[in-house]
């Protein structure tokens, strides 16, 4: 996999977390400029995505298999746009932190998804 654009989603992710967390410290529920931050979040996803599926067609496999890895790119990308509508449903402080919670994981996952690429073996 792309280890710079992995590393960069995690980092947006972790970004994220930290705006609306900031937000929901603050008792606000997400603004504008956090749809924007999510939809930043979300095209580096599809990037990733891309990328992914691409190196796949080439001939590269991942360690853990294909489909597991296919289906860890298609929850990343679904991810912060799930937690995002579901914040535009709850426009309190507790919208902010469903979309935390959703970057948090969305961090998480790259590091699995790392793993299933082939990890730190250089593969």
């Amino acid at each position: 996999m792309l280890t710079p654009l992995t590393v960069t989603l995690a980092v947006a992710a972790l970004a994220l977390a930290a705006w609306c967390g900031w937000a929901a410290f603050r008792d606000q529920p997400t603004k504008d400029w956090h749809f924007i931050g999510m939809a930043v979040v979300t095209v580096l996803a599809l990037v990733q995505l891309v990328v992914g599926i691409v190196r796949l067609a080439h001939g590269e496999t991942a360690a853990d298999g294909s489909v597991i890895f296919v289906s860890y790119l298609a929850g990343v990308v679904a991810c912060v746009p799930v937690v995002g509508l579901i914040s535009l449903t709850e426009r309190t402080k507790w919208g902010s932190l469903t979309v935390v919670a959703g970057a948090l994981v969305l961090a998480v996952l790259q590091v699995r998804l790392h793993d299933i690429w082939g990890g730190g073996t250089g593969a």
